[in-house]
């Protein structure tokens, strides 16, 4: 039996956002595991990019469209007739929010509605994870994380707010009350996933840290940090993609209504780790380098120092937890833009295969739930979902 209890495999499974940098590492992993995967999005977000190094558009299906067009996201549904949704597609950039405000609380808040009714009105379509942000909870500059009871809503910036919006959005389809007075009622079971700050290999999203970093090492010139005493929660793309795709097996389950809520998923590491410190590990695992540090002495800008989420509800409840430490992190991060810009291209997205199974594996040696084969079950200790 495979990952996830075999769960993926022949399953028909929408993917919004599938070129984005999660979104085309999801796409692969579902393809991976034996899904029939069906993309919509935009088109390519940069260039370079995952989807296209990877040359996922020859393992899937692909739809261009815009979340905010409702007809033609409705006739994608009717058309692929889904088990499965992921809702990877956003705005998902903090300053690009203050450059196209209105674009991104559209998108993030109605494309989300757009979603989600789509998917309530298909008949077929049972289950939906929505991709969120830790940065939907309301910042009180206080020092110990945010757990998912804790207020929602920022109020200094739209990105934030929007993604507070969206998960009362997803709260609302998940009110009985909601879903009794709407016609069609559909048969949607549904759950959100707050994440941290993902970072991995083949991101190369403008205003973000790693792939600024990873452009300056390249290409030789200064990185210029804009808070390198910032903290968040930094974690392997595959450790929330684990969560999302878990949560997505959990929901199909007969008590799944215990799974049909909102979860952080994010970095267990004990001791916080600033921008400036990212920098350094990954400079180390690059290697000698003319590029220079440029750091203010203090932060002017206007994004949160300080946010880290609590992920004990997932850990206890879920028996979810991230296979890689942040050291881990960092080397496997670095090893995949190595390999992509002093290797073969070509075989990048085997290179990319192989990063999957070496994580599935360091899963499985820790006898985390979603990665434990049937003959290990009974070994594998702190887990309580019944099957």
């Amino acid at each position: 039996m495979d990952a996830f209890d075999n769960f993926y495999r022949d399953k028909k499974v929408l993917v919004t956002g599938h070129t984005g940098f999660k979104g085309s590492w999801l796409s692969l992993w579902l393809s991976h595991l034996g899904a029939e995967v069906v993309g919509c999005s935009l088109g390519r977000v940069s260039d370079p990019d995952f989807y296209t190094a990877c040359q996922i558009e020859n393992r899937i299906k692909n739809h261009q469209a815009d979340i905010l067009d409702f007809d033609r996201l409705q006739s994608i549904f009717t058309a692929c007739r889904p088990d499965l949704v992921f809702h990877m597609a956003a705005q998902p950039i903090v300053y690009e929010s203050y450059k196209n405000p209105r674009r991104t609380v559209a998108t993030n808040v109605m494309g989300t509605v757009n979603v989600l009714e789509a998917a309530r009105c298909c008949e077929n379509t049972r289950f939906a994870v929505v991709a969120n942000s830790d940065k939907c909870y309301r910042n009180k500059n206080w020092p110990w994380a945010y757990r998912e009871t804790d207020d929602l809503g920022h109020g200094a910036d739209l990105y934030s707010t929007s993604k507070a919006c969206a998960e009362l959005v997803v709260a609302t389809y998940q009110s009985q009350r909601f879903l009794s007075a709407a016609e069609p009622t559909g048969n949607l079971s549904l759950a959100s996933v707050r994440a941290g700050n993902v970072i991995g290999g083949g991101d190369w999203a403008k205003y973000r840290l790693i792939p600024d970093i990873i452009r300056s090492l390249h290409s030789g010139h200064d990185i210029h940090l804009r808070c390198p005493k910032a903290v968040r929660p930094w974690q392997y793309v595959l450790a929330s993609l684990s969560g999302y795709l878990w949560l997505g097996r959990l929901l199909a389950l007969q008590n799944s209504k215990q799974f049909e809520t909102s979860w952080n998923i994010g970095s267990t590491e004990i001791h916080e780790v600033t921008v400036g410190q990212i920098v350094q590990m990954i400079q180390f695992r690059w290697g000698p380098s003319n590029t220079t540090v440029i750091a203010p002495d203090a932060c002017d800008c206007p994004e949160t120092q300080t946010l880290t989420v609590d992920c004990s509800k997932a850990i206890h409840h879920l028996n979810w937890l991230p296979a890689w430490n942040i050291h881990e992190t960092i080397e496997h991060t670095v090893n995949w833009y190595k390999h992509y810009y002093q290797g073969n291209p070509a075989e990048i997205a085997e290179f990319s295969l192989q990063q999957i199974k070496s994580y599935t594996q360091a899963a499985r040696d820790q006898k985390i739930r979603w990665a434990v084969l049937p003959d290990k079950v009974s070994s594998a200790v702190g887990w309580n979902i019944e099957f």
